[in-house]
């Protein structure tokens, strides 16, 4: 957690400035995603995230190109990337449900872990045009700094959360596991329990509505964050030794950036774990 604690400190600062209306916005990394050019539809961001696919599709056809049982290159590296992760996601969400849901987490850590690398690559954010500020307007821009971005895959799960807990668990096990007392209760002590479970349950709702907002801003704070901090310190020297003080930084990020990923993964594989901890024990 140290390591996440100046990337989000700094896109707090940052954010602020920007928000109150100064000169913070043209001195650092505009909040908001920009067109790469007037007019055009399209965002320096989405480039980014379109590029990130390109790349996990350009890797995937290269390792599936000429299968063999005796893998090698491409294939065995691929397939070793895809049994840790299996492995790693049976752990947590159990034989039954990794099955189901496998193919999302996967799909989900691959692309933010590819997203955020790639936004560090030379001449993400420093090729550009010059605003009005004077400030460049990167034509490429980290797809996960782009709120946008982070909201869209906060809300994808969701929607698939809730879908998952009604396949398995129904209608009435979904309000059972949110509102009825847990544990053994008899009596008096059953109907004192049932208002409290009752006020949990509320608790409960209110933490799954605001587990997309958390998703989404813990990712984008730490990316955005992590940029500003690479532009902030390019800028306290001449142009030519810009890369000095941000060096170790960036070797930081390359961390936050895989981090960052399976962070993500994590917690959106133990919310449904938590949901549907029972799912599967029929099959058995």
């Amino acid at each position: 957690m140290r390591l996440l604690f100046p990337t989000t400190a700094v896109f707090l600062l940052t954010s602020f400035a920007a928000i109150a209306g100064g000169e913070g916005e043209a001195a650092g990394l505009p909040l908001d995603a920009g067109a790469i050019w007037p007019g055009v539809p399209i965002t320096n961001s989405m480039l980014m995230v379109w590029l990130s696919v390109a790349l996990i599709t350009l890797f995937c056809r290269a390792a599936t190109k000429q299968m063999a049982l005796v893998p090698a290159g491409f294939q065995n590296f691929a397939e070793w990337v895809v049994e840790s992760l299996y492995d790693f996601l049976s752990n947590i969400l159990g034989a039954y449900m990794v099955k189901k849901t496998f193919w999302f987490f996967a799909t989900i850590f691959l692309f933010i872990l590819v997203t955020n690398l790639v936004g560090l690559l030379p001449g993400v954010g420093t090729i550009g045009r010059y605003n009005e500020h004077g400030h460049i307007s990167g034509f490429l821009r980290g797809g996960n700094a782009d709120l946008n971005m982070t909201m869209a895959m906060a809300l994808i799960f969701a929607v698939l959360w809730f879908y998952w807990a009604l396949a398995e668990n129904g209608v009435a096990g979904f309000l059972s596991h949110t509102f009825a007392p847990k544990g053994d209760f008899h009596g008096l002590m059953r109907l004192f329990m049932v208002p409290i479970f009752l006020a949990i349950g509320v608790l409960e709702l209110i933490s799954i509505a605001v587990r997309p907002v958390a998703l989404t801003f813990r990712l984008f704070g730490n990316i955005y964050g992590g940029e500003q901090t690479l532009e902030k310190l390019m800028g306290l020297v001449p142009a030519n030794l810009a890369f000095l003080p941000a060096l170790p930084f960036y070797f930081m990020e390359l961390l936050v950036g895989f981090v960052q990923a399976l962070v993500f993964m994590l917690l959106t594989a133990v919310f449904l774990r938590l949901i549907c901890e029972h799912a599967g024990e029929a099959h058995h």
